[in-house]
């Protein structure tokens, strides 16, 4: 049997076992070399990378990543691209952040965006999207924070799924990562996390369950410790949780080259490839003669391999190297920016008149800066700054870029424009992934840049031209760059309107300036909660604070304020519009499967705009959150008009998990709740019966 008779068989009858069956017979036609082979990248393509990098320049993963094949029976090697702001290989399409489109609240948009992912993934020759971060956000100083899609395991499982569901059905194979409790990063080889189970399986890994049973085909493992012992090595991850309970067929990698630190304990764990090349598993072959693995151990990891591969690969679709970056797919990035914007505020300034003389002002004003320089990296053909968007959409001569130096000596040319555009907010340098430490003689090292934001605020820089550009304009708007919350209390009064646009992609100036002048009306609403101070959020753990434990509680972002009866600055969901919307007459029914929560919706104003109908639910009685979101739906009305919607709530959701019985179960009674925002839901609220 070879690979193409073995994936047509399975094509024919689709099932676990036919799928079991094709595998093994696979396997048992390869050599040991052959099986040994598998399970990690080629050395071959790592060295070609770097030859890559010296000689042109090539950033990393200009070129897939590969595993080896076995060209004798047809088996591909694993070809893998990096992500999640698009396609890492080549010159792509470099979408907003995860953390941006999880603001769109828009799970639809986000699987067109995994389609074109795909298709870019496969016109540069790769089979494998390495670009699923559903890792959860428990605290913002995490520095790797845009890559995931917020705080709520709902929310992260809604846009996830539709990720895993589009690449795939494209023929690509979708990695899920970091598995598991992976929210620390200059800490990240060696912060060990603990959690109850309860904690664990409610709040940490349903978002993976979630994408498992949505069919993704890989997980990676993460670099950090979940109780005593790194993920790569954790049996309760690797074997017990995603084998036994989720029935997992697919298979499993590391984070690359730092993630295995012994490879008999990884294989043997559940570990299936070290990526991106032969490092830890180079002694696979004499731990099988000294009996520390066995080749059981190599067969079950290799028939998962090929079981990832014959579910997904065979429906691959050919796409020429033309469809990367092409005008559909910059479009598709130009769309996702201007549904992912947040107007947490806006005094009657916006949107701006038609004749309007604006500064663009600050250090991003016209930059480059669409996010982390490290693994997630897009080098895109263009990037659309916001002095550049603004200037396209009104006209050179109406619009002056400052950088924010010296602002005093630019007095009369800001008090001569109608409104001042003031960018703050990060780059690479203050939050990203923490790679490099360069060592000094005095034997201190210094981060060249990335890791985690050791505070929450805005640049005290920035602030202050924030308060200077507010004393000297007519009318001011602060727009905040950057991946996560913010602590805007010292200077969100003195602004008139205020954007969260995030690290918005190769098209986020063109954007923006749709946004300000009103030809969108803005939709995004907050993946997170923006609390008043950084006390607010779970602890954090950062080098030098002498130890490398941290305990995961129960409680984060807008549960923990619950629980601890606070108010946030902007609430989890929060999100303003041109026009305004009016809810009311909730109604809730149910099903065998799902409870349906219905409420009329009316746009009161004067201006088309969007909504996103939230619903949240808690149990009556128990120790639990008082309200989590368990379903959303963003729908366009017209100036005027009113619709019933209803957005299907799966009851499997409603469940809890019982440490004494090892097994879910439900409370008696839920309280419902259906709002714009997690707050304003418990304006509304009814019980429904199980």
């Amino acid at each position: 049997m070879d690979f193409k008779k073995a994936a047509a068989l399975y094509r024919e009858n689709p099932c676990n076992k036919v799928l079991s069956d094709v595998c093994a017979k696979l396997r048992e036609e390869m050599t040991l070399s052959e099986k040994i082979g598998m399970l990690s990248g080629s050395r071959t393509f790592l060295l070609v990378s770097a030859y890559g990098l010296l000689t042109k320049g090539q950033k990393y993963n200009y070129l897939p990543y590969k595993t080896r094949p076995v060209k004798r029976l047809g088996v591909p090697a694993v070809a893998f691209s990096d992500g999640p702001r698009g396609v890492v290989m080549g010159n792509s399409t470099c979408f907003p952040v995860s953390m941006a489109r999880a603001a769109s609240f828009n799970d639809e948009l986000e699987y067109k965006i995994g389609e074109a992912m795909a298709k870019e993934i496969i016109a540069g020759g790769g089979n494998y999207f390495g670009g699923v971060c559903i890792n959860l956000l428990r605290n913002p100083r995490w520095g790797r924070a845009q890559e995931s899609y917020g705080e709520d395991q709902y929310l992260q499982a809604r846009m996830g799924t539709a990720l895993v569901k589009a690449v795939q059905d494209e023929g690509v194979i979708a990695c899920i990562k970091h598995f598991a409790c992976n929210s620390i990063e200059n800490l990240r080889f060696s912060v060990d996390v603990s959690a109850d189970e309860k904690t664990m399986q409610e709040v940490y890994l349903y978002h993976f369950r979630k994408c498992i049973e949505a069919g993704a085909m890989s997980v990676m493992g993460a670099y950090n410790k979940v109780r005593g012992k790194h993920c790569c090595e954790s049996e309760y991850l690797l074997t017990e949780v995603l084998r036994k309970e989720w029935n997992f067929k697919g298979f499993t990698i590391s984070d690359f080259i730092f993630g295995v630190y012994d490879g008999p304990k990884s294989l043997k764990a559940g570990l299936d490839i070290e990526m991106p090349a032969t490092n830890k598993y180079a002694c696979l072959k004499s731990a099988l003669e000294k009996d520390d693995i066995s080749e059981n151990d190599i067969d079950r990891a290799v028939e998962h391999i090929l079981a990832g591969l014959i579910t997904i690969t065979p429906s691959m679709k050919k796409y020429p190297k033309t469809i990367i970056a092409c005008n559909e797919h910059t479009y598709l990035a130009h769309e996702s920016a201007r549904e992912s914007a947040v107007l947490l505020k806006n005094d009657g300034v916006l949107p701006l008149k038609k004749k309007v003389k604006v500064a663009v002002i600050g250090r991003y004003a016209n930059k480059k800066n669409v996010g982390d320089h490290g693994s997630s990296s897009v080098a895109s053909p263009y990037t659309v700054t916001p002095y550049e968007g603004l200037k396209n959409a009104l006209g050179e001569e109406n619009v002056v870029c400052l950088s924010g130096r010296n602002i005093e000596k630019h007095k009369a040319e800001v008090a001569m424009c109608d409104v001042a555009v003031v960018c703050v907010g990060s780059d690479f340098r203050q939050e990203g992934e923490n790679l490099i430490n360069l060592s000094h003689k005095d034997g201190a090292a210094k981060m060249m840049f990335g890791g985690d934001r050791y505070s929450l605020r805005i640049p005290a820089d920035e602030v202050e031209l924030i308060h200077k550009v507010c004393a000297m304009s007519r009318k001011t708007v602060v727009n905040i760059i950057g991946g996560s919350a913010y602590i805007i209390e010292e200077w969100k009064d003195k602004a008139d309107a205020i954007l969260e646009s995030f690290y918005s992609g190769m098209e986020g100036g063109n954007a923006l300036a749709d946004i300000l002048t009103g030809k969108v009306n803005p939709s995004g609403h907050l993946p997170f909660t923006m609390a008043k101070s950084e006390e607010d959020y779970p602890d954090f753990l950062f080098p030098g604070d002498n130890r490398d434990d941290i305990t995961y509680g129960y409680y984060h972002g807008y549960t923990l304020l619950d629980k601890e009866k606070k108010k946030a600055a902007y609430p989890f969901g929060f999100g303003l519009s041109y026009t305004e919307f009016e809810y009311s007459d909730l109604r809730v029914s149910q099903d065998d499967k799902f409870i349906s929560a219905t409420v009329k919706v009316k746009n009161i104003g004067k201006t088309d705009g969007k909504t996103v109908v939230q619903v949240y639910a808690g149990a009556a009685e128990g120790d639990h959150p008082v309200k989590q979101l368990k379903g959303f739906k963003k729908v366009l009305l017209r100036a005027g008009e009113a619709a019933d919607i209803t957005v299907q709530v799966e009851k499997e959701d409603l469940r809890f998990y019982s440490e004494e019985s090892k097994g879910w179960y439900y409370e008696k009674s839920y309280n419902f709740f259906v709002g714009e925002d997690s707050e304003k839901a418990e304006k509304l609220t009814c019980t429904a019966q199980r």
